[in-house]
């Protein structure tokens, strides 16, 4: 049913099925719309945050499987997420959510108007493409998000719901993605992502997530520094059976640099990291 792909990172290059995200969106939207048939998330003004997350996984679901089928070019896939922030807009104008990010040790910072045109496009972009340039390891793409997701899910009180059955399926998606026998391709990333920057909206931990994702940017910064200076990207060497890089130009060649880990060792420290940075949302949360 799904096209196969070579899992690069492993011996003889196996062919794996890659597109597998298309259960997460599938599964993730019936019961986002299931959530709200029953109207357990209570509608008000017109809106409705099950709805509005459903749409938003939809469009982040036909995003990834648009690139999967055309590979689409960075510039296109850069901005195409702010077509999801429309419905997020409209949702946070509706119920009136505070326009403001309230940080630790520096008190509320207010936008205003901006909030709604500016800030929330910002976040979904930026978080829906950090979250989708840091791959290409069985279990990288998948696990670090799910430590991310349910962090949020902790501490988003009534919320917590509208994630329960993403949780289960992505979890599940996770387990066999780790062991290297599927790829959630783009179709699972940037619906992930998306998730990921809705959610946090519409339940109004902006901050927390941010905090959660600072590994994300962090590799997102190396490679767009080192590509837009130096126009080279980042890449492992393989020599069947560890990783290793002679640069620093993504998270993954940060900590391999002049250092031979195998995949699962690798995707292990970067989860821990994610982990590391999600605690601290939950701690600064509390």
């Amino acid at each position: 049913m799904f096209p196969k792909v070579p899992d690069y990172h492993k011996p003889n290059k196996p062919m794996v099925p890659n597109g597998l995200g298309a259960f997460y969106v599938l599964v993730s939207t019936v019961y986002l719309f299931l959530i709200y048939s029953l109207n357990v998330v209570e509608t008000s003004n017109g809106v409705s945050p099950p709805l509005t997350l459903a749409v938003c996984i939809l469009f982040g679901g036909f995003m990834g499987l648009l690139d999967d089928w055309i590979d689409l070019k960075w510039r296109y896939k850069a901005f195409l997420p702010l077509i999801a922030a429309i419905p997020l807009i409209s949702l946070a104008y509706n119920l009136q959510l505070r326009p403001d990010m309230s940080i630790p040790f520096l008190g509320t910072i207010h936008f205003g108007a901006y909030y709604y045109f500016l800030i929330i496009p910002l976040l979904v972009t930026i978080i829906t493409n950090t979250v989708n340039q840091l791959g290409g390891l069985n279990g990288l793409e998948t696990i670090c998000p799910a430590i991310i997701l349910i962090g949020l899910t902790l501490i988003s009180g009534h919320y917590a719901i509208l994630l329960y059955a993403p949780i289960i399926v992505w979890l599940l998606l996770a387990f066999f993605n780790f062991r290297g026998k599927i790829f959630v391709g783009n179709t699972g990333s940037f619906a992930i992502g998306i998730t990921l920057a809705s959610f946090a909206i519409i339940s109004d931990l902006k901050f927390d997530l941010v905090v959660s994702i600072l590994p994300y940017i962090l590799n997102s910064s190396l490679i767009l520094l080192t590509f837009f200076l130096y126009r080279k990207k980042a890449s492992l060497s393989f020599d069947g059976e560890k990783l290793s890089s002679d640069h620093r130009r993504s998270l993954a060649t940060l900590i391999t640099y002049k250092r031979s880990l195998t995949e699962r060792q690798l995707v292990g420290m970067i989860s821990l990291l994610v982990a590391a940075s999600t605690s601290l949302a939950l701690l600064f949360n509390l």
